[in-house]
């Protein structure tokens, strides 16, 4: 999402680092650019004042410090003014001592409400905090059997709704059925509603009365633009926001309402939608997404990511495979390339890693098929040709070819790329 505004920011700060001595002048004009940027990614005016003054007021006192570069100094003081921008610290969920954690889902309808709702409730469930789904939705058609079908797949229990014509006294016998079944969070999925809506935000008053949710959490799709910070700060008057889940945060948006809800809401991002399974929900950390904007990497979200795709035995596994003498075969490579394919889309990953910009993500394939390409030629070999690749003579390979729908072009460029990652690998 932010690959635009991270190229900006990148130029601007990058004619800052490549100077040796920096005057007010320099910080003011580069300012001044980041400034265009930020309003032209969408964040919000009264935003983007605030951050550029802050800088400023930093910038020229740390201008003196010694033994270290002037340039490098203002972009920390960027990333950290960013951080600031976007709640300063991670905040996870408050939990209620006794008694089930009620978590009140709002928003427009079409923010993803019902899906986020799905995956907040496998993340929970993998922390073993015991969720079950509520359905408060009466309005939108097939509401209900698009939540049931959700908790089906991720294996979450969901209750209501009994009567359509009463949502608060239908979300409270949702209520007794869940504490019977012994869930410790409930997640209620409300109907979405405009923020000018009156009457349908006295219904949202009325069931935050009758359950006082320990969290009212808006889920805010982050394609919204400007609107969001209206969007955001009409909920917060008129309920009450304890946090903010922004949605579609892969997708090509310029991404200023993430930079926005927290300066005018005050309330904090929680947890940020990466894509559309059940998985790509992810906590909020504003500190690691202030360096993903600069182009500085998440090398801790990488890390995360192969560690929920991973398992040790699996990795431990290949790593024996290739300090041995044989080394990695296809077999093994396949292996290998599905973990990778579990961690998320490539364009995705590589954004996470430190030093690549937005040139080089241009470099990477936006279609992840090309992988699924690699993976059908190579199950398009025998066990036998996949442990020995040496035995893919002409007719081997074009029979490979055929059998996977691809060029044999593909087939032979596919067998170098191997050799040549098995002879690096013996090499480490």
């Amino acid at each position: 999402m932010f690959t635009a505004l991270s190229k900006s920011l990148a130029g601007a700060l990058k004619r800052l680092t490549g100077r040796g001595v920096l005057g007010e002048a320099d910080v003011t004009e580069a300012l001044r650019e980041i400034r265009r940027h930020l309003l032209e990614a969408d964040v919000s005016f009264e935003v983007t004042r605030g951050f550029v003054e802050r800088v400023r007021e930093r910038a020229v006192g740390a201008l003196a410090v010694p033994s270290v570069s002037p340039g490098q100094q203002v972009v920390k003081l960027v990333r950290d003014e960013i951080a600031t921008l976007l709640g300063g610290e991670q905040r996870g969920l408050d939990f209620a001592p006794v008694g089930p954690t009620v978590l009140l889902l709002v928003g427009l309808q079409g923010s993803g409400k019902t899906t986020t709702a799905a995956k907040l409730a496998r993340r929970l469930k993998l922390e073993r905090k015991a969720p079950g789904l509520v359905a408060a939705d009466p309005y939108r058609p097939a509401a209900v059997e698009q939540l049931v079908q959700l908790g089906a797949q991720v294996g979450v229990p969901v209750f209501g709704l009994g009567d359509p014509s009463d949502v608060v006294a239908s979300v409270r016998a949702a209520m007794k059925d869940a504490e019977r079944e012994r869930c410790r969070t409930v997640i209620v999925d409300t109907a979405g509603r405009l923020q000018i809506d009156a009457e349908l935000m006295a219904e949202l008053a009325r069931l935050k009365a009758a359950l006082e949710p320990r969290e009212v959490l808006l889920v805010a799709d982050a394609m919204t633009g400007q609107d969001a910070v209206r969007i955001a700060r009409g909920f917060a008057d008129g309920v009450g926001l304890s946090g903010v889940i922004l949605t579609k945060l892969d997708g090509d948006a310029r991404g200023g309402a993430a930079l926005s809800i927290h300066g005018v809401t005050g309330v904090p991002i929680k947890y940020a939608g990466t894509g559309e399974k059940p998985e790509a929900l992810e906590p909020f950390d504003p500190v690691r997404m202030a360096g993903r904007i600069l182009g500085q990497g998440d090398v801790v979200a990488l890390v995360e990511k192969a560690a929920a795709a991973v398992t040790p035995e699996a990795a431990k596994r290949l790593e024996q495979k290739a300090r041995s003498k044989k080394g990695m075969d296809l077999a093994d490579f396949l292996v290998a390339l599905r973990q990778m394919q579990a961690m998320g889309p490539l364009k995705q990953l590589a954004g996470l890693l430190p030093g690549v910009n937005a040139k080089m993500l241009k470099a990477v394939p936006a279609d992840d098929k090309r992988l699924k390409h690699v993976e059908a030629i190579v199950l398009s070999m025998t066990p036998a040709e996949r442990a020995d690749p040496g035995l893919l003579s002409g007719s081997r390979k074009l029979r490979v070819a055929k059998g996977a729908g691809r060029p044999v072009q593909e087939v032979n460029r596919l067998l170098e790329q191997f050799r040549e990652m098995r002879k690096l690998l013996k090499r480490i």
